[in-house]
């Protein structure tokens, strides 16, 4: 009987180390915390730490290295927006948005204009009305290619008419990015023609299709 005694006293005790237990294990960390809670939004990365954007801004001016009367020189341009692209100008020139015009600020009739083509351009069409265009001026020569020393470097259309009026130009040039551009350029007869030729050349070559 005192064996049976001590068996029911210490019962009690059991239980209450049973439930001990119980609620123990009731209160670990689940494997899979609900995503709502503070303890998973903390390790969402912060602002600072996502990858920067790949779009890149391009500087507000640059300096290029040109070919002058007095040799290589480095001139400043600076950052010009057109409608759907952007280019680098010098200081003696003046660029019209809304035309996408590129000129000459001392004489106008210095010029180039700047138009971007779809994607799905049409080459031999381009050609076709480059060819027209240009022969109200004098004999066109074709120039299309890899353009040696040229700031353009290569040109997919290079159509060209030099006459007693000066040299008219009519090019498809591609961006690094792969963007497509038609080019006009009406370089006449003048004092000015070097002052113009040079810096416009650098300047196309600078052309960017917005992102």
């Amino acid at each position: 009987m005192k064996t049976r005694y001590a068996l029911w006293q210490n019962l009690p005790m059991v239980i209450l180390v049973l439930m001990l237990s119980a609620c123990t294990d009731e209160a670990q960390p689940t494997a899979n915390p609900d995503p709502m809670t503070p303890e998973s939004e903390s390790v969402s990365p912060l602002p600072s730490e996502q990858e920067p954007s790949s779009e890149t801004t391009r500087p507000e001016s640059e300096s290029f290295e040109l070919m002058t009367a007095d040799g290589n020189q480095s001139m400043d341009a600076d950052l010009k927006q057109g409608e759907g692209f952007s280019l680098y100008v010098f200081e003696k020139f003046t660029f019209d948005e809304s035309a996408g015009r590129l000129s000459l600020s001392s004489n106008p009739d210095y010029y180039v204009d700047i138009e971007p083509l779809p994607s799905d351009y049409d080459v031999t069409q381009l050609e076709a009305e480059g060819n027209k265009e240009l022969s109200t001026f004098g004999e066109v020569s074709d120039y299309s290619g890899e353009l040696v020393e040229h700031p353009l470097r290569f040109a997919e259309l290079y159509l060209q008419a030099s006459g007693e009026e000066g040299i008219s130009d009519y090019m498809v040039w591609k961006s690094d990015a792969g963007d497509a551009f038609l080019f006009r350029l009406h370089n006449p007869k003048g004092e000015e023609a070097s002052d113009f030729a040079g810096p416009v050349l650098v300047s196309l070559s600078t052309v960017q299709r917005d992102m």
